[in-house]
């Protein structure tokens, strides 16, 4: 294959958008240290190394989104429990796990603060639990060094704070570049104990969480979303009313939402986005925090936002075009890696939780990696329907056809016994949609391929989808064990309008997120649009 001809292949076959001689050579340059080029052309094994090596993005790799928005027309990457290294009930408190999200793409991380043992300073752990504490300070230094590669600072003016205590609306990611803000509810006053608020010793004066029911974070045994529904209401769930430490911007029950006369003034000056948790009728409130020119970051749990759409879905999505909506998972889930996003998603609320949860990451894969998402447009019309997806009258925009040729990497990634004791492994691939439930597909998969570390399946899968905005490709491989305990071999997840067209390296993942060094899959994406 001659240059010229690569460049062809990346016109007619990648779609690229007016590819270069220039680009072609990139990748010639790409693979002559390999023993396979020739200085005349590619061979076909030269070929393949460039199709399955970095040069081939699956996805658009740059920040490519309009950045001048208020930031609640965003998806914020949102992490929980953040400085947590393990279960939420007895491992350590750590700024490892802190580093590790930033470093992924989180750009919203949570701390809980406790008062320390003699109430004369605060400390990070998980209130009510076994877990250990670790210091505030060190945490802020984690984020301080960690954030922006290039910021080695101290907060100063790093710290975003509004000038005025009543802004229209939030300042855009890009005037927030390489800035930090801070939400949360401003902790009480208590003139006995005014040295604990302090700004400069640290010191927070936190009230105590109640009802604490323990919940896990770790997603070794992920259920699929298949197994879930996301209007799935249980009667005997008590989550709205007992709520553990998720909850954690609910006022005390004699203080309404706006009333913030008791918090520290040190504290209150330092909040970009003031938390809470508003109580009366649904209808109410939220007739009265759109109209306020006060904005907001309210939280609700899955069950009452389950229950808020029912009725006041068009309302709900109103409210997150101006104010921040923060979604957590019931309080009767042991392992909160099976929340599922994608109805806060649809109805535009920016901070999710899924700390390992595939789909959550494969969201964020979107704009470069950034940790910031552009809504799609009709969550920020000022039309809204009632319904925003009508499931009776569905309109098909995109099919998506997904080719799984084969993978290759796992010899390389993996002891040769890891998966069967006595002979290779026996791969398969599952591909399927997470995505409004009208898109929804379970994960349909591919013949497996016996005794053979680069499988070669030959497999295409079709989807048909009405909101591709909102949809994320998942791609899973497993290997087949009799018994039916099948082995994990890796996992991808990608917004669908984020694919590049043609045949793509997709690099697989371990359960926690992190990439293989060798593992790749080779597919071919093509997505119609219709209409």
């Amino acid at each position: 294959m001659t240059v010229d001809h690569l460049l062809q292949f990346l016109k007619h076959v990648q779609k690229e958008e007016n590819p270069t001689k220039e680009d072609a050579e990139a990748i010639f340059n790409s693979v002559k240290h390999l023993k396979i080029f020739h200085r005349n052309g590619l061979h076909l094994h030269a070929f393949f190394r460039y199709l399955l090596g970095d040069l081939n993005h699956a996805h658009k790799s740059t920040v490519h989104h309009d950045m001048t928005a208020p930031l609640s027309h965003y998806y914020l990457f949102t992490g929980h429990n953040s400085y947590l290294t393990g279960n939420q009930l007895s491992s350590d408190s750590s700024t490892q796990p802190i580093i590790n999200a930033l470093h992924r793409g989180v750009r919203v991380i949570e701390l809980d603060l406790w008062p320390n043992s003699a109430k004369n300073d605060v400390e990070v752990r998980h209130g009510g639990t076994l877990t250990s504490p670790v210091a505030l300070r060190d945490c802020l230094r984690a984020i301080k060094d960690n954030a922006f590669k290039m910021v080695t600072s101290t907060f100063g003016a790093m710290l975003y704070c509004p000038a005025s205590d009543y802004i229209e609306e939030f300042p855009s990611p890009a005037a927030l570049k390489k800035r930090v803000m801070i939400s949360t509810k401003p902790p009480e006053y208590h003139e006995s104990h005014h040295h604990q608020h302090q700004v400069d010793s640290g010191g927070s004066s936190t009230k105590s969480k109640k009802n604490y029911k323990p919940s896990y974070d770790d997603d070794d045994n992920e259920k699929d979303e298949d197994d879930t529904s996301y209007y799935n209401n249980n009667k005997n769930n008590n989550d709205d009313h007992n709520q553990n430490d998720e909850d954690d911007d609910t006022y005390d029950d004699d203080q309404d939402y706006d009333e913030e006369e008791n918090v520290v003034p040190e504290y209150k000056q330092l909040i970009a986005i003031h938390a809470g948790k508003p109580k009366g009728e649904l209808n109410t409130w939220l007739a009265d925090l759109n109209s306020s020119v006060k904005i907001k970051r309210l939280s609700l749990s899955e069950q009452e936002l389950e229950n808020a759409i029912k009725h006041h879905g068009a309302d709900i999505v109103r409210f997150t075009q101006r104010n921040f909506l923060r979604v957590y998972p019931k309080g009767t889930r042991f392992d909160s890696s099976n929340y599922n996003p994608m109805l806060a998603w649809m109805h535009g609320a920016q901070m999710g939780y899924g700390k390992h949860l595939w789909v959550m990451q494969g969201m964020f894969n979107s704009n470069g990696g950034c940790g910031y998402v552009k809504k799609p447009d009709f969550l920020l019309s000022s039309t809204i329907p009632h319904h925003i997806i009508d499931p009776h009258n569905p309109t098909v925009k995109m099919i998506l056809k997904v080719k799984v040729y084969m993978g290759e990497g796992w010899h390389s990634d993996f002891r040769h016994t890891h998966f069967d004791q006595y002979s290779p492994p026996d791969f398969f691939a599952r591909v399927g949609i997470a995505g409004v439930p009208i898109d929804r597909s379970k994960m349909m998969q591919t013949k497996a391929v016996e005794d053979e570390w680069a499988p070669v399946w030959d497999h295409e899968f079709e989807f048909s989808l009405s909101v591709p905005e909102l949809a994320v490709l998942r791609v899973e491989v497993q290997e087949y064990d009799t018994s039916g305990n099948n082995d994990f071999g890796g996992q991808a997840a990608f917004p669908v309008l984020e694919l590049k067209s043609g045949i793509r390296a997709v690099p697989l993942y371990n359960k926690k997120g992190d990439m293989y060094k060798n593992v790749r899959l080779l597919i071919k994406f093509e997505a119609i649009l219709l209409n």
